[in-house]
C-alpha cells in the first residue's frame, strides 16, 4: 500500500498581505493645568541654566568650564584638578540615591517632568504645534496628500528642529570651549575639528531623540523604565484610575448625577488618551511605558469641572489600594533617605575639606645623595605645587628632619616660587645636612640610612593660613 504524504498548505494570512504597517506616529493634545505649568516651568529651569550658564562670567572668565585640555574644571570660584574627580563620583552617587528616593515615593516622576528626553521633546512638540497647528490639524496633515503647503508646513518644522538641535550642540560645546570665543567662530564655521564633531553628534542626537523616536526612547531604549519596578512598594504614589468610581463609563449631561443613570464617573471622553505623550490609557492600569507626567490628570479634572463632578478620578495615589499615606515611615524609603544622607554629608566635607594648595615631592633618581666638599651630606629633590586658587601664590619652601637639622641650599626659581592661578609649578629643591650633623647621624659601618623628613609650603604673604606638606626621606651615606 502506497504511503500517503500530508501536505499542509502555507496561506498568506490577509491581515499580513499588505506587509506590516508601521505603527502610527503619537500625535498628542494641548492640555493645561498644574501638572502641565510644572513642567513647563522645570523645562524653563533647566534650559536657562543649560543655555545660560556657559556665558555667565566670573572673575574674567566663563564661570563655569570644564577645560579638558588644560584638564581643569572652573566652577564659579571654585578650580579643580583631575584629583577632584572624586567628588563627581559622589555627585553622582547622590544624584542616584536622590532618583531612588523619588521613585520611592512617587514612582517615576523623574521621566515626566525632568528627564533630558522629556524636557527636549516638550519643546519639539512645541515647535510642531506652533507650525502644524493643533492635534486635529496635525492628524490631518498626516494623511493628507503631500503638497506645497504640507511641504511648507513640514519644512519649516524639521528646519526649526534643526536649528534648535544646533544650538543645542553648540551649548553644549560651550562648557568645554569658551563659548564666547565659539560664538566668534560662526560666521566662518572655523570651528576646530572636534568643536565641529561634537556639535553636529550632539545636534544630531537631540534631533533623532526628541523629533523623530520621542515616546519610543522612553518605551524601548531607556533601562530606567524597565527597573524602575524594583524600587516601588505598595505605598509608592503612581498615576492611577479609579476603576469604582469611573466605571461603567458612558456619556452623561452636564449635572446629571452619574448614580442616579447607572454609570461611573468616566463619560469615556477619551481625553486621558489624546493627551498622553506616550500613548497609553491610563484607564487599564499601571503601564511601564507610563512616566507620571500628570497630562492625564489635568485633562480628566477638566472634564470632571465641567461636569460639575469632584476631582481625582484619576490621581496620584498608593500603588495598592488601602496602603494608607505613610510615605516616609517605609523600610525602603528610609534606606535610601539614609544613603543619601550619608553621601550628601561626605560630598560637603569633601567640598569643604578640598586642600586649595597641593605638594608632591619626588627624590632626584640621579643621584641618591652626594657629599660635599665641607663633609656636609645634599639631596636633591623635585618638587611640584599645584595652586587650586583663582589668584597667584608666592610660596616659601621649609624642610624639616627627625632628629637632625636640614636646611634647602638652593631653589631653582629662588627662595619663594611664584605659581599662576589654577596652575602647577615645578621646582628643584636642594637639601644639605652639615657635616657635624651627618657624622652623628650615620650608621657605624658607613650603612645607607634614610632619615623621614617633612616638606612644607606656606604662603609668603601670611594673610592665609594656606599652607601643603609632604613627606620623604634624606639619603646619609
Amino acid at each position: 500500500m502506497a504511503q500517503v504524504q500530508r501536505i499542509i498548505p502555507i496561506v498568506a494570512s490577509a491581515a499580513l498581505a499588505g506587509g506590516i504597517a508601521p505603527a502610527e506616529r503619537i500625535q498628542p493634545r494641548a492640555v493645561s493645568g498644574v501638572f502641565t505649568r510644572g513642567r513647563w516651568a522645570l523645562v524653563w529651569l533647566t534650559q536657562a541654566l543649560f543655555y545660560g550658564l556657559p556665558w555667565l562670567n566670573w572673575g574674567g572668565r566663563q564661570a563655569v568650564w570644564f577645560d579638558l585640555d588644560g584638564r581643569r574644571f572652573y566652577v564659579f570660584g571654585t578650580v579643580l584638578f583631575p584629583q577632584d574627580l572624586i567628588l563627581l563620583t559622589g555627585v553622582l552617587i547622590f544624584s542616584a540615591l536622590l532618583l531612588f528616593v523619588a521613585t520611592a515615593l512617587v514612582g517615576r516622576v523623574w521621566c515626566g517632568f525632568a528627564c533630558p528626553q522629556t524636557v527636549y521633546t516638550e519643546m519639539f512638540m512645541w515647535i510642531e504645534q506652533r507650525c502644524e497647528g493643533d492635534r486635529r490639524a496635525r492628524l490631518r496633515l498626516d494623511g493628507a496628500p503631500w503638497g506645497a503647503g504640507k511641504l511648507l508646513r513640514r519644512g519649516g518644522k524639521h528646519l526649526a528642529w534643526g536649528a534648535l538641535a544646533l544650538l543645542t550642540g553648540f551649548t553644549l560645546v560651550g562648557w568645554f570651549t569658551p563659548v564666547r570665543e565659539l560664538a566668534q567662530t560662526v560666521p566662518t564655521l572655523a570651528f576646530g575639528p572636534w568643536e565641529a564633531f561634537w556639535i553636529v553628534f550632539y545636534g544630531a542626537a537631540t534631533y533623532l531623540h526628541a523629533g523623530v523616536l520621542r515616546e519610543k526612547v522612553c518605551q524601548h531604549a531607556c533601562p530606567y523604565g524597565r527597573f524602575q519596578a524594583s524600587m516601588l512598594d505598595p505605598s509608592t504614589r503612581v498615576i492611577a484610575y479609579d476603576e469604582a468610581r469611573g466605571e461603567p463609563r458612558g456619556a452623561r449631561a452636564r449635572g446629571v448625577d452619574a448614580r442616579h443613570v447607572g454609570q461611573g464617573d468616566c463619560v469615556d471622553c477619551t481625553l486621558c488618551v489624546q493627551v498622553c505623550p506616550v500613548g497609553i490609557d491610563i484607564r487599564q492600569g499601571l503601564q511601564a511605558a507610563c512616566i507620571s507626567c500628570g497630562l492625564c490628570i489635568d485633562a480628566c479634572n477638566q472634564v470632571m469641572d465641567k461636569l460639575q463632578s469632584p476631582r481625582g478620578l484619576i490621581r496620584f495615589r498608593p500603588l495598592a489600594a488601602g496602603a494608607g499615606t505613610a510615605r516616609w515611615r517605609r523600610p525602603r524609603v528610609a534606606v535610601y533617605a539614609l544613603g543619601l544622607l550619608v553621601v550628601g554629608g561626605a560630598l560637603a566635607w569633601g567640598w569643604a575639606e578640598r586642600p586649595e594648595l597641593r605638594l608632591n615631592v619626588l627624590r632626584d633618581r640621579s643621584v641618591l645623595a652626594r657629599l660635599s666638599e665641607d663633609g656636609a651630606i645634599e639631596n636633591v629633590y623635585r618638587l611640584q605645587l599645584m595652586n587650586a586658587t583663582l589668584q597667584p601664590r608666592r610660596l616659601l619652601v621649609s624642610a624639616s628632619a627627625e632628629g637632625a637639622a636640614v636646611r634647602p641650599v638652593a631653589i631653582e626659581r629662588g627662595h619663594a616660587i611664584e605659581v599662576a592661578p589654577a596652575a602647577t609649578a615645578m621646582t628643584v629643591l636642594t637639601l644639605r645636612m652639615a657635616a657635624p650633623t651627618a657624622q652623628q647621624q650615620q650608621q657605624p659601618g658607613g650603612a645607607l640610612r634614610m632619615i623621614p623628613i617633612r616638606f612644607e609650603v606656606r604662603d609668603a604673604a601670611g594673610g592665609q593660613p594656606l599652607k601643603a606638606w609632604s613627606t620623604s626621606t634624606f639619603a646619609l651615606r
